[in-house]
């Protein structure tokens, strides 16, 4: 009888909770929108709840329709694309110097990317700042 009474009490909440799933196909590197996924009764483990929890954030793998959109499978939008030109700037005391490359990765804010400096050749690695911009921190081969 207690078991009956503690399955009674746990039987609306558990009917209450939701996962989110995909509504279409969802490709690697696109961002998910507020059509892209729907609510689905009953929870499970690494999935998302709500919509606000994947909105405007990347897949990171092919999330196909009617599929659980997991947690792990997502991240951060990329706002450097591979190839793409790129403002580099070196900060070091007073010195700042500003540079051109093309980026040889996709990256996302606070992403550390590789950028190939296009005068020089000379690949660095720097973090992604904001649109466009690399703070540099050293050359792809470990030294500054």
């Amino acid at each position: 009888m207690r078991w009956l009474v503690t399955l009674l009490m746990l039987w609306p909440a558990s009917g209450l909770a939701e996962s989110l799933v995909a509504t279409r196909l969802i490709r690697a590197t696109e961002v998910i929108g507020p059509g892209d996924v729907a609510a689905q009764p009953g929870a499970l483990p690494g999935v998302a709840s709500r919509p606000d929890q994947v909105i405007g954030l990347e897949a990171q793998v092919a999330i196909y329709p009617g599929r659980p959109v997991r947690l792990a499978d997502l991240g951060p939008a990329a706002v450097i694309e591979r190839n793409e030109l790129v403002r580099m700037v070196y900060r070091r005391g007073t010195l700042v110097i500003l540079s051109e490359g093309r980026a040889l990765g996709r990256g996302a804010l606070g992403d550390t990317v590789t950028v190939m400096n296009t005068g020089s050749r000379q690949s660095v690695r720097g973090i992604v700042t904001t649109t466009g911009l690399v703070e540099v921190t050293g050359s792809a081969g470990g030294t500054p």
